[in-house]
């Protein structure tokens, strides 16, 4: 790669390589921890799988597998992007990410594509490019498990849970873009998971639709644990190459954080396209290992599921995350944890804690109290609007978000315009 080009503005296809990059170290790892024969009967195992939330994919086809299917996955996404001829972003990298992480709890090689050939139908349908939709028809695999919960679980004939598993999630791929544009304007870019907000709704409609006829999903939890060690040291190398290159590519790396950070992270903030591809690879490594950091210090599992949201983060850091906007939602979140019934390792508050900084953007903006209060609100709604999907959405967390944000927002921007009228009635 030309260090002076990407110290600069770095090219679709630089940016593309750097994900696939990400891509087949999964791979490689996946195929170095299990050897070629697990990992080909571990994946099989994760495509026949329910997927609701939370399935571990470790737990279904081992630690080989999973990474595997994640890599794997991400593989062939990258080559509808390049086919496509997408911008690659930073929307893109953190879509891609995000699936990457999602390929070890809920995407796989074979739930995914059906929703996104229904968001491709709607790009023809509104005569435009499917490039304009891409992030959007990958972000909403979030319904993915919907697809796989109707064909390996309902009573019906193949034929017809086949051609109901089909014609649902084409349905839900074809009306994302639209709701997404709509849903957008509730919390004006102040959760950075808007498709999980999308998610959320549109998973109500379908599960109540199932409860309708007769047919309510059973909850899993399939949570594996004993892999710190050998997951812990898989991050640490990963994000520490990560820096390295982002330092490689630009040597004022350092110094560019300080204008990443003094971003607020409002969707849509692409870091890519304002400080480079250096520093924000560099934030996206300082990220991760914060992330990682927080689930030891407190003594959580690493595995399939808390591997994937700490890549949520990762990938949200070239599109709106940063060290000042997410720690304090992550302390809001760790400090309901002292006063509420649960536990900060509980697998829902480590998703809490992690996902929960889709609302990085509110301390970004409105100051890291604010964070504390969002990650405060956000570890009580998440925990309840999960039943309303019936786990069926596997950004449960972004529908949370996406509740907290567009309630919270309003409140914080009437309070502060009551601040500064008082101030300045009293100045005056």
């Amino acid at each position: 790669m030309n260090r002076d080009r990407l110290s600069g503005q770095a090219t679709d296809g630089q940016v593309l390589l750097i994900v696939l990059c990400f891509a087949l170290s999964f791979v490689a790892f996946g195929l170095t921890v299990s050897g070629p024969v697990d990992v080909a009967r571990g994946v099989v195992d994760i495509l026949m799988a329910r997927d609701v939330l939370v399935t571990d994919y470790v737990g279904i086809g081992g630690l080989g597998a999973a990474f595997v299917n994640a890599g794997l996955l991400i593989v062939l996404v990258c080559g509808v992007y390049r086919v496509s001829k997408a911008k690659i972003d930073g929307a893109a990298v953190a879509c891609l990410l995000l699936m990457l992480g999602i390929g070890l709890f809920g995407n796989n090689l074979l739930n995914v594509w059906p929703g996104v050939a229904g968001t491709y139908l709607y790009a023809k349908h509104q005569r435009q490019p499917f490039a304009e939709h891409i992030n959007t028809a990958f972000f909403g695999a979030a319904l993915a498990p919907v697809f796989s919960e109707i064909l390996f679980t309902t009573s019906l004939p193949l034929p017809a849970r086949l051609a109901l598993s089909l014609g649902t999630k084409l349905c839900i791929g074809f009306v994302v873009a639209p709701i997404a544009k709509q849903l957008f304007r509730a919390h004006d870019g102040f959760t950075l998971y808007n498709m999980g907000f999308v998610a959320g709704l549109v998973g109500t409609v379908v599960v109540a639709v199932y409860k309708a006829y007769g047919y309510v999903p059973e909850p899993v939890l399939i949570w594996t644990s004993g892999y710190n060690l050998i997951l812990g040291v898989f991050l640490g190398a990963l994000f520490a190459s990560t820096a390295m290159l982002g330092l490689l590519v630009d040597r004022q790396a350092w110094r560019k954080l300080g204008a990443l950070h003094r971003l607020p992270g409002q969707a849509h903030t692409d870091f890519i396209t304002k400080v480079g591809l250096g520093p924000t690879l560099l934030n996206m490594a300082i990220t991760g290992g914060i992330s990682t950091g927080y689930v030891l210090a407190i003594g959580g599992d690493l595995n399939g599921p808390i591997v994937g949201t700490i890549f949520s983060v990762v990938g949200f850091a070239a599109f709106g995350k940063h060290t000042l906007n997410i720690v304090p939602v992550m302390a809001g979140v760790f400090l309901a944890s002292l006063t509420a019934p649960w536990h900060v390792t509980d697998p829902s508050i480590l998703f809490a804690a992690l996902f929960g900084t889709a609302l990085a953007p509110i301390p970004g903006r409105f100051g890291p109290h604010w964070g504390v209060v969002a990650g405060f609100l956000h570890s009580c709604v998440v925990l309840t609007v999960g039943s309303l999907t019936a786990g069926l959405n596997l950004y449960n967390n972004g529908f949370a978000a996406g509740i907290v944000a567009s309630l919270l927002v309003p409140v914080i921007v009437a309070w502060r315009r009551r601040t500064t009228r008082t101030r300045n009635s009293e100045r005056s």
